[in-house]
């Protein structure tokens, strides 16, 4: 059978996919990117390059994504509507297909007040679900969103999306789900996992659906390095839910990094368990090194 890309191979062959996230740095020096991807090497199945999170300016994910593919690994380009009207976004997808790019993950996009450039002009023509039923229609249907033929190439690529298991209402975000299901997504990577009483809540819900038989799901996971960092993400990082459990392991340890890595490990452990979760995509922020050996110990290298 022809996959489009490894990770659909994983995927597909029932393995436990490992995905990672590799911040673009804040500038054009190509050696921050291969610096990380080093020491990853073998630790994860395809690897994310981030489109200007948080709306911040850093090297474009299209470029990061080349830099992988000349390491000889695989990315998964990320795609925000946030910059681009659909005549970009299109563009762009052919762009990345036609340099070797076979995952695309397409998100909405963090508003840019929440950047660097507060007063910068969002685009948002088309949010996530519309673009990903563009480009399904791109692949499967040979079709641009106008309706004119693509001609020269359709865009063979594994569509990803995200989704965000911990907002309020819980029946809405399965609702967005399925919609993106319905749109043609292939993969999702979620919201960092820590409550995992709420995570199963919601995937009780995906299940009763059918949708996790539709869809692959991969649990995001992010290691806490300091208490800093675990109080911002608590307080501070919308979408993000950390139970006071987890809180007061922070708060209460003399060694931060270790309590952020079992805590890490426990949950993967806990995920791996859990019908209709196909993966994991680790987003270790600022901390990229501690993958391997979370990866090791989790029994995924």
């Amino acid at each position: 059978m022809n996959y489009t890309s490894n990770l659909e191979k994983v995927l597909k062959t029932k393995g436990f996919a490992v995905t990672a996230e590799i911040g673009p740095p804040k500038g054009c020096d190509a050696e921050k990117i291969k610096a990380k991807a080093d020491f990853l090497i073998n630790c994860a199945d395809a690897f994310n390059i981030t489109d200007n999170q948080t709306g911040v300016v850093r090297l474009s994910s299209i470029g990061g994504s080349v830099i992988l593919l000349d390491m000889g690994l695989e990315p998964i380009m990320q795609m925000a509507c946030r910059d681009r009207n659909r005549i970009a976004l299109q563009s762009d997808v052919l762009g990345a297909c036609a340099v070797g790019v076979r995952n695309i993950l397409f998100v909405t996009g963090d508003h840019q007040c929440f950047g660097n450039h507060p007063n910068a002009r969002g685009v948002f023509d088309l949010d996530s679900i519309q673009l990903i039923k563009v480009v399904k229609d791109m692949r499967d249907h040979g079709v641009f969103q106008s309706g004119d033929e693509i001609k020269f190439g359709r865009p063979n690529v594994f569509i990803g999306g995200a989704a965000n298991p911990f907002a309020d209402p819980l029946s809405f975000r399965v609702d967005r789900l399925e919609k993106k299901i319905f749109a043609g997504v292939d993969f999702i990577q979620t919201q960092s996992v820590f409550n995992l009483e709420r995570f199963n809540c919601w995937m009780d819900e995906v299940r009763s659906r059918g949708l996790d038989k539709k869809v692959f799901i991969l649990a995001g996971v992010t290691p806490l390095k300091s208490l800093k960092m675990c109080e911002r993400m608590k307080f501070h990082v919308p979408g993000v839910d950390i139970p006071n459990v987890i809180y007061n392991r922070m708060k209460n340890t003399s060694d931060p990094k270790k309590e952020g890595f079992d805590i890490s490990l426990e949950l993967i452990k806990e995920i791996k368990k859990i019908k209709g979760v196909s993966g994991v995509h680790i987003t270790a922020l600022f901390w990229e090194n501690i993958i391997p050996s979370l990866v090791s110990k989790a029994g995924l290298l």
